[in-house]
């Protein structure tokens, strides 16, 4: 499996992550062609090398041409003028998805600042063509690297105040502090803002915060070039891809778990919906003899840190529980990935399990099959197999 693992000594941009992955491989022709499907104009990129401290980089600029704007403007679109926007674009299916999911996390963020929806968001600063091309430019680069997973550090942030479309605010931006909410966040007394709400909303949607660089055989290193020098630290965002060298996947999780013994099973049942919908990894029920010989029920959760304050809100709220036990534990899993495959009934998404480089299993969209099954009154059984088949064909050609 390829890795890139994004090392955020100095905080994390848009801006910083593309000119990271330029540095590291990627082209910018590539990137123009690929902007080009995206109906988006009045704008040039450029790369330059510059120096931080010692240690050379990538900057990468998008200048903007002066003109007269739109009556929708290029400074202030919703989430639903951006998600049109790139859907009508050429671009590739999953870059489409990866994109829109971005902008989605923002506009989330964004609402929960404002206490508003998310249809309701206006986009200011990240509405801009600039943001938009960070966004969908990063996308686009570690699809073109094939990048497989993405990690992240612990993120630094700034301190002091920003200036911006809304008025004045302390730094790290309100948005920002939203989207790295159940991530590892070390301050600094550094007097700018090192971490954007840009950057974080896309390792925070793409990637996974680790304690340290996974284990991999490093085969590119790429740095980008912040917007100033800073005297206290090299203003550098680094990333560093290589191929795994773990016949596995390895990573930590959260169990959480309590007993109950006064809930209907039909609320238990409804608890365990909730917290998945909330983002948990997994969860399940099991009998257990409580004390005083009261029959009752374990249950246990899986969760990632980014969701675990969120897990434990709705167990508390939808439960009788009156506490709750929590442990991290470690897992190995097979090397995955997820991929969109043509079969006779269309297009349906497929998760790949490797070992070794090798298919060990193919499990195809439940929902997806299930839908497919209904509306043309086939066995569930007989749209898995087919989709099962299709994905082999797809990774056997692909990886001639």
């Amino acid at each position: 499996m390829k890795i890139a693992y994004f090392d955020c000594f100095s905080g994390v941009s848009g801006d910083m992550i593309l000119g990271a992955l330029l540095h590291a491989g990627f082209t910018l022709h590539k990137l123009e062609g690929e902007l080009r499907k995206i109906k988006i104009e009045g704008y040039e990129l450029g790369q330059k090398k510059v120096t931080r401290s010692g240690i050379t980089g990538t900057k990468f600029d998008v200048f903007i041409h002066q003109r007269k704007t739109s009556r929708e403007g290029d400074h202030k679109r919703t989430f639903k003028t951006i998600a049109r926007i790139i859907n009508d674009s050429a671009l590739d299916e999953n870059i489409k998805k990866d994109s829109i999911r971005i902008f989605e996390n923002l506009a989330k963020a964004e609402a929960r600042v404002h206490d508003t929806s998310p249809d309701d968001v206006h986009f200011h600063e990240v509405g801009a063509v600039d943001s938009m091309i960070d966004i969908i430019g990063s996308v686009i680069a570690l699809h073109a690297l094939t990048i497989e997973k993405v990690c992240f550090s612990t993120i630094r942030t700034g301190t002091g105040v920003i200036t911006c479309d809304h008025g004045t605010f302390p730094i790290p931006a309100p948005a920002t502090v939203e989207l790295l909410k159940g991530y590892t966040v070390t301050g600094t007394d550094i007097p700018y803002e090192l971490t954007t709400p840009t950057g974080a909303a896309i390792l925070t949607t793409l990637g996974e915060s680790v304690k340290m660089c996974p284990e991999i055989s490093l085969s590119e290193i790429g740095y980008g070039v912040g917007c100033r020098e800073i005297p206290q630290i090299p203003n550098l965002l680094r990333v560093m891809i290589g191929e795994t060298t773990s016949l596995y996947e390895q990573d930590e999780v959260w169990v959480v778990e309590t007993n109950i013994d006064d809930m209907p099973g039909e609320h238990i049942g409804y608890l365990l919906e909730e917290v998945l919908h909330a983002g948990a990894l997994d969860g399940y029920i099991m009998p257990i003899q409580m004390k005083k010989s009261r029959p009752g029920s374990l249950i246990s959760v899986i969760v990632e840190d980014k969701n675990l304050s969120k897990i434990e809100d709705v167990i508390f709220y939808q439960s009788t529980t009156f506490g709750i036990r929590k442990y991290k534990t470690s897992r190995r899993k097979l090397s995955r990935k997820l991929v969109n495959v043509q079969t006779e009934f269309g297009m349906i998404q497929v998760k790949i399990g490797l070992f070794n480089g090798k298919i060990k299993n193919v499990a195809p969209e439940h929902e997806e099959c299930k839908k497919i099954a209904a509306e043309r009154g086939l066995p569930l059984k007989f749209v898995y197999q087919v989709t099962q088949e299709a994905a082999r064909q797809v990774y056997l050609i692909h990886n001639k």
